[in-house]
């Protein structure tokens, strides 16, 4: 950044206008408060708020960026306007309502997160974003006198899951509301700055790539660091990769360098490479880095260990070090307190059973006195008889020790203690999951990453260059540290250069994840008509995005018809057409692909059909797959549409069927009865069942074929014969068949025909993202009407029905199942537990495919209401698929028996005995079913003594830990 010496004569006059200018302000009142002077791209950020405009500020994390949304908070107070501070989760809105309660106390701030309201009506109220989107479709008379939004971590709006909310707000706040928006870097600011002026009206892009704190990387070896980079380079030296306006303008100043690996970590992979005979392939291991400078200890001057020479093999160096062994390095060279980033809630836990097992102590004699103090403090009211499932006394000890886990399984106020300590250095080394760097203000001197890959619920990736960047700018505590570290761990198969790729990958853009749901698209419709919502869905973020594309994909266009003219100039024959020639030959080639794909496709649906005719308790020949053979069914899964029947195998193990398991259709060689209450997971039951699928083979009745050899596909195949034959005569009586240059002219076809698939494939695009977003509004609606959720008034306007006023007020991403099940009536025969259990099944999304029968549920009323739930579900999806809708998830029903317990005042141990769900997880969904729970009290037109039923769930419901929360002491 530019200092003062650095300016030109008016540019310093200009910088003195601008601070008397602030000094006579409420600006400078502000800063007069501060104990610290703003940066540049505050001050000027501040300045645009200060003038009534909306603001976007991009910079990287630990930058300072959320004192704009504070400024905005103080100028709510003194003008006497309100201010709404929006986070994306819990604990970070947790954390802003405890920092602006103690500064400008707790009568002016109120706190809003579904499960948690304090003082709703004050002058500034911190709330979760979807809290604020709920306010809005409900016309709440909290919004009077609103003047300022804050959406911190405004970035999130690019998740795939919740990030529509953050559009839904910034398009629907009053036009007078000033948006203050912060984000991560992203390459285009720009870009969404855009979109922000052409939706809120005059909005200040101020986008700022200094780290305040320099961030040098390294990778530990064995229980050495060595720095990523040759040279000394740090976060500010790499050239910043930006799209959008003002791009060029960025990289015309940069002075940025290309760094260049150190050599010593390039030699050891090569060396390790060559011993143990591995690829660069598993290079993918090393995905993410960043800026690396050397940290200069003592231990620097030995070169013959640290370039990997005599004193030990490459395999030696390879392996990597042990957790405490890590934490013991890093306090020898000063670069506590730490945060290491582990990919696995369990190995959180682990990492600090195996620090203190090793003996690590991180706290003085007097740090542990008063971390007690405040533990106990924290934890007086926490119920005795919970402590042990909590895990209480091992947490207790090693928070003792200075040593914590931090992640989503652990109860919220033993995060919160956590994070306090952390931030008061008491806590030195944190082992956390990624959720750690949403947002929350816990910075440390050093991040360490175990890994550079993480299970993504689906399989094991490499971490992106925006989550490596979002991970580690938590090192270097501002007014603090001098300077940050980064630390990745040497792993088998690390490859420096892809470390360095990542490190030095600055390309994240910001994508939009909008999307009309069917509340949004219903709320909408009643307040704006179809015709307005239209116009407004097409304001949105991704249109935005979708229409800027399709300029580009136009030019490729142009330019691709240039080229096929060329093409069909150069297959010209003069015997004949040699387009027409060329499609028989493309026709022969399909069909002859095409038979062997349709007897395929024949083969799939047979064995599809046969598996959904399948009935619990028919024993069955698996004949293909990893584990064939005999096998019983205990899931019939009729009514999916590919079928999965669930079966138990004579290797006792339990598993689903795919299509792929069978050669051809099945067909049961036997029945024997499975007991009611059969559990999988039980040894005896599983013993029982298969000694009478054995008994049942051994009769002689059960040894016949199974259908799959009876199965023929010689109508089907004559019919491709035939077609194949006549392409065939066609094509040799063809004039173009004779060409001397036939197979020159069919090149040049066959690269006309690629392109002009290529370029038909452009069009296409540009068709779909033209009024993407409205399209996909009509085909909701078109769902919603066909059942009735929307209807014509006597105008002939689209308005919602009485069951669609009972959608407008239920929020989630089963919404429209919910409001089917009300008009069901599923839940009207509920008491209050069982109405708490039920709601899980609406609420509940477990992290692994449920195993096993559908739990037996804990009464009639239960079981009837879970069935009625289930077959709405399969009827809604067939809708959804007619549709072309992305398809509601399944009710989960792993969490019934849970929360019945607890909701029939069973202890936490009782209640979670029949689950594997860790405390905090319990917690968690709890929470989320009370907010169900009260958003089911306020939804109209339902039966008498429902609201009330919803009220009592909740209290039963909110007690113990799930009622604990320091946020209220």
């Amino acid at each position: 950044m530019p200092t003062s010496d650095m300016l030109s004569p008016s540019e310093r006059f200009l910088a003195a206008k601008l601070r008397v200018q602030d000094d006579r302000s409420d600006l400078g009142d502000f800063k007069a408060g501060l104990n610290f002077d703003l940066d540049e791209f505050q001050n000027t950020a501040c300045r645009a708020v200060q003038a009534g405009r909306g603001v976007l500020v991009a910079a990287p994390t630990g930058a300072g960026k959320t004192i704009v949304g504070e400024f905005a908070v103080y100028l709510a107070l003194q003008r006497g306007n309100k201010a709404f501070y929006t986070t994306p989760i819990k604990a970070l809105s947790n954390q802003k309502f405890q920092e602006f309660c103690a500064k400008y106390g707790a009568e002016n701030v109120g706190l809003l997160t579904g499960d948690t309201s304090i003082n709703s009506e004050a002058p500034v109220v911190v709330m979760t974003t979807e809290v604020l989107r709920n306010m809005l479709y409900a016309d709440s008379h909290t919004l009077t006198g609103l003047a300022y939004v804050v959406m911190d971590e405004v970035h999130y709006l690019a998740d795939r899951f919740r990030g529509a909310v953050w559009e839904e707000v910034i398009i629907h706040l009053p036009s007078e509301v000033s948006v203050i928006s912060l984000s991560a870097t992203v390459s285009n600011a720009e870009e969404f700055g855009a979109w922000l002026g052409s939706v809120r009206g005059d909005t200040a892009v101020v986008v700022s790539e200094h780290r305040p704190v320099p961030l040098w990387q390294h990778i530990m070896v064995r229980k050495d660091l060595v720095d990523l980079f040759a040279e000394n380079v740090a976060f500010d030296e790499i050239a910043p990769e930006t799209v959008g306006p003002g791009t060029q303008e960025r990289r015309a100043v940069s002075t940025a360098k290309t760094p260049k690996i150190n050599a010593e970590l390039l030699k050891l992979a090569r060396s390790e490479s060559v011993s143990t005979g591995r690829g660069s392939s598993h290079g993918r291991r090393g995905g993410g880095g960043s800026r690396g400078r050397g940290y200069q200890d003592a231990s620097r001057q030995d070169h013959g260990t640290r370039n990997g020479g005599s004193q030990g093999s490459p395999q030696g160096w390879a392996r990597a070090a042990s957790r405490p062994q890590v934490i013991r390095a890093l306090e020898s060279k000063n670069l506590l307190p730490a945060i290491t980033f582990i990919f696995s809630r369990a190995a959180c836990d682990a990492a600090v059973q195996q620090c203190s097992a090793a003996g690590l102590w991180l706290t003085t004699a007097e740090e542990q006195v008063e971390i007690a103090r405040r533990v106990d403090t924290a934890c007086a009211e926490l119920p005795d008889s919970d402590r042990e499932v909590l895990g209480y006394w091992g947490w207790r000890d090693g928070l003792l020790r200075g040593l914590a886990a931090h992640h989503a399984g652990m109860l919220p106020s033993f995060k919160e203690v956590v994070e306090d300590l952390f931030v008061d250095g008491l806590v030195r080394a944190v082992f956390a999951t990624e959720t750690l760097a949403l947002g929350i203000n816990m910075p440390a001197r050093t991040v360490v990453l175990e890994k550079l890959e993480k299970y993504n619920g689906e399989a094991h990736v490499g971490i992106t260059a925006g989550e490596y960047t979002q991970l580690t700018g938590r090192a270097g505590r501002r007014g603090i540290d001098v300077e940050g570290h980064a630390v990745v761990l040497w792993q088998p198969g690390t490859d420096p250069a892809a470390v360095g790729g990542l490190a030095s990958k600055r390309t994240y853009p910001l994508n939009s994840s909008f999307r009309p749901t069917y509340n949004m698209s219903i709320n909408l419709i009643a307040q704006f008509g179809r015709v307005r919502t239209r116009s407004i869905l097409e304001s949105s973020f991704a249109q935005f995005q979708a229409d800027r594309s399709v300029v580009d994909l136009a030019r490729q266009v142009r330019s691709r018809e240039e080229s096929l003219s060329g093409y069909e100039k150069s297959m010209t024959c003069h015997l004949g057409d040699f387009n027409e020639y060329a499609k028989l030959r493309r026709e022969l080639s399909d069909h002859e692909s095409g038979a062997s794909k349709s007897k395929a496709k024949q083969r799939r649906d047979a064995v599809a059909q046969s598996m959904s005719n399948l009935r619990a308790g028919d024993v069955i020949m698996v004949s293909g797959g990893r584990n064939p053979g005999y096998a019983v069914v205990l899931d019939e899964d009729s009514k999916a549409r590919v079928p999965r029947p669930g079966v138990l195998g004579m290797d006792k193990e339990y598993r689903r069927l795919n299509v792929q398991d069978l050669d051809g259709p099945v067909e049961p060689v036997g029945q024997v009865r499975v007991a009611k209450g059969f559990n999988p997971k039980v040894p005896k039951d599983k013993r029982n069942l298969l000694a009478a699928v054995e008994a049942k083979l051994a009769e002689p009745a059960a040894q016949r074929p199974h259908r799959s050899a009876a199965f023929s596909f010689a109508g089907s195949a004559a019919a491709d014969d035939e077609a194949i034959a006549t392409l065939r005569r066609n094509l040799r009586a063809h004039p173009c068949h004779g060409c001397s240059e036939r197979e020159d002219h069919a090149r040049w076809s066959e690269r006309w025909w690629k392109l002009r698939k290529e370029t038909d494939g452009i069009v296409h695009a540009i068709q779909a993202r033209t009024n993407t977003i409205a399209r996909t509004f009509d085909r909701v609606i078109d769902l919603l009407a066909s059942y009735g959720f929307v209807v014509a008034d006597p105008s002939g306007n689209l308005v919602p029905s009485e069951d669609g006023q009972r959608l407008r007020r239920v929020y989630g991403e089963k919404d429209l199942l919910i409001a089917l099940a009300l008009r069901k009536g599923a839940f009207n025969d509920l008491d209050a537990p069982e109405l708490a259990a039920f709601v899980t099944t609406l609420v509940y999304q477990s992290k692994r495919d449920a195993e096993g029968t559908r739990p037996r549920m804990p009464s009639v009323s239960l079981e009837q209401a879970a069935e009625d739930v289930v077959v709405l579900w399969s009827a809604l999806q067939d809708a959804e698929e007619s549709h072309k809708l992305p398809l509601t998830s399944e009710p989960e029903m792993g969490l019934v028996w849970a929360m019945y317990k607890w909701a029939k005042g069973r202890s936490l141990h009782d209640a979670l005995n029949s689950t594997d769900l860790a405390a905090g997880d319990f917690v968690r969904w709890t929470k989320q079913v009370i907010d169900l729970l009260g958003q089911l009290s306020q939804v109209p037109n339902v039966q008498p003594g429902f609201s009330g039923t919803c009220r009592k769930a909740v209290e039963l419901l909110r007690r113990g830990v799930v009622a604990y929360t320091t946020v209220e002491n």
